[in-house]
């Protein structure tokens, strides 16, 4: 396989990733043939994975949008991805250009890209990093040059927990992020799951060949997502269904009812 100008030379072009399966459901063009097979795959047993996909990414650009209103200007965006339109730096600097960003990947085609794009922007960095690795993506010198932790700052996790396992401890990752937050900071989640007995056959099948052939994922519960914002006082409505968030048009209500695979939820640090 010809690689890419775009591609580091370390990238597997014949292991599917995280970030470029993604990118092929959201339309993008920076993954390859072993992401957009696994990735069709997937939309085959389960045509709806695209638009759920959808929903997450518009979530970020909503709570994006609502937390400007609250006058945040930097924000830590974790499990960026790779780059497309409508990104977190694109609408926060759009409202001001002095906002400041930092993503973190742990995908180095993600993070190639994102630095391409991002040359000359001096209000955004873009680290390559393990997310649950909180102590090393706070130390590091990109969060050090963007984000100043004495006053709010947002920390995006967007469609992220779901690939860590209970057993690497998500409660304690957001935990370590947390606790570096100033009063007036906010955490934004995003996550695949369901209540009890919701989940189809269909999306079982999906989530079996992504698990194969991709990561494994941990769908959780209202409950259990409501636990990730231990510390935090959760803005109204709570956690609710990914398009139920703020919704923006009819449409977005009426995708929000039961069933839908993802839950979504912002808090405010006291």
């Amino acid at each position: 396989m010809e690689r890419p100008n775009w591609a580091p030379a370390d990238i597997d072009l014949e292991r599917p990733s995280v970030a470029r399966v993604y990118d092929y459901w959201l339309g993008g063009a920076h993954n390859f043939a072993a992401d957009r097979a696994v990735a069709q795959k997937t939309l085959e047993t389960m045509p709806e994975l695209r638009g759920v996909v959808l929903n997450h990414r518009a979530f970020l650009r909503r709570a994006v949008r609502y937390l400007l209103g609250r006058g945040v200007r930097q924000f830590l965006d974790l499990g960026s991805g790779i780059p497309t339109v409508g990104n977190v730096h694109e609408i926060a600097q759009a409202a001001d250009p002095e906002a400041r960003v930092v993503y973190v990947d742990v995908d180095p085609v993600a993070v190639a890209h994102s630095r391409s794009l991002l040359a000359g922007n001096d209000h955004v960095s873009v680290l390559h990093a393990d997310v649950r690795d909180w102590a090393g993506v706070l130390a590091s010198d990109e969060v050090d040059k963007q984000l100043d932790f004495d006053e709010p700052v947002a920390v995006l996790m967007v469609a992220l927990l779901h690939f860590v396992a209970d057993e690497e401890d998500p409660w304690g990752v957001v935990g370590g992020y947390r606790d570096r937050l100033s009063p007036g900071s906010f955490l934004a989640i995003s996550h695949a799951g369901y209540q009890a007995d919701e989940e189809t056959e269909a999306y079982r099948q999906a989530r079996k060949i992504y698990n194969r052939d991709v990561t494994q994922m941990t769908f959780r519960d209202a409950t259990e997502i409501s636990r990730l914002f231990g510390g935090f006082a959760l803005v109204e409505p709570g956690v609710v269904r990914v398009p139920a968030w703020h919704p923006e048009s009819p449409a977005d209500v009426e995708e929000s009812g039961e069933g839908f695979p993802g839950f979504a939820a912002l808090g405010r640090k006291a």
